[in-house]
């Protein structure tokens, strides 16, 4: 990814640590991941948090591209990251009983 590309990806936006992550070379274990990046903020809608507090709750994990680690930070920031819930802008919103119609 350069820097010419979107660097937001499902409400997380991951800036230049984008390009540093694709710039790196794999497998990287978490702490590597941490000890090199770990200060740098990830910002998540309105709010932000550090990689240390993202990642350090996954435990130690290998990492085999960049593609990767950006897909674990998106499966483990808060929803805040990701706007309205229930939000689509693929028509009309749904209600709550028309959400349980459609999943049945």
């Amino acid at each position: 990814m350069s820097s010419n590309d979107d660097s937001r990806t499902q409400g997380v936006e991951f800036g230049s640590l984008a390009d540093d992550l694709e710039a790196e070379e794999y497998p990287l274990d978490t702490d590597e991941l941490l000890d090199e990046y770990g200060p740098h903020q990830i910002e998540l809608g309105e709010d932000s948090e550090s990689l240390q507090e993202i990642l350090g709750q996954v435990g130690e994990t290998t990492y085999d591209s960049a593609e990767e680690v950006m897909d674990t930070i998106v499966s483990m920031v808060s929803d805040d990251a990701i706007g309205r819930e229930g939000y689509s802008d693929r028509g009309e919103e749904l209600n709550e009983e028309q959400r349980e119609e459609e999943s049945i």
